[in-house]
């Protein structure tokens, strides 16, 4: 899977947490349309080979190809936040943000036939409902710095406990 080119925030999954269950697309697609359908979530649950869960959101890439590839200009990234939006009026769901999206992130509604994006719940107040409710807290919003500072964290403590096994 290609690795974050983002300084924003976004939301990541732990696959050893995660349990394929899909609260993650039903909830956001009951805060952003009204009804529980998986189709129209803005996060989707992936199962690689057998045993492998996880979860994948929108990752507010520096540069967004999705952003770039569009030829309407009809996606835009907040400055501050790395939020990608959707102009309505400029979308004719030609789908080449999909095609330039890494991580499959993008999907186009298919009754609006306009593309459709994680942004993060923004108008939620308590920020996204995904991670909200996560029954196994297995989705997380953080930022490549956060996970960067955690893997070396992880890293010095198994070469730590290494030593003292040998």
């Amino acid at each position: 899977m290609p690795v974050s080119t983002s300084k924003y925030r976004y939301i990541t999954c732990d696959p050893s947490k995660c349990v394929g269950c899909q609260l993650c697309e039903y909830i956001c697609s009951y805060t952003k349309t009204g009804e529980f359908n998986t189709y129209r979530s803005r996060i989707r649950t992936v199962r690689a080979e057998e045993i492998l869960i996880t979860s994948v959101a929108c990752r507010t890439c520096e540069d967004a190809p999705c952003v770039i590839a569009c030829p309407r200009d009809a996606l835009s990234q907040d400055p501050v936040t790395g939020i990608i939006r959707i102009d309505a009026n400029r979308c004719d769901g030609c789908a080449w943000c999909i095609e330039a999206c890494d991580f499959g992130a993008i999907l186009i509604n298919p009754e609006a036939k306009l593309a459709e994006i994680c942004d993060l719940c923004e108008d939620q107040e308590d920020g996204p409902q995904c991670v909200k409710w996560c029954p196994k807290e297995a989705l997380e919003l953080t930022t490549p710095d956060r996970r960067a500072q955690r893997s070396r964290r992880k890293l010095a403590v198994e070469e730590v406990l290494g030593r003292y096994k040998s």
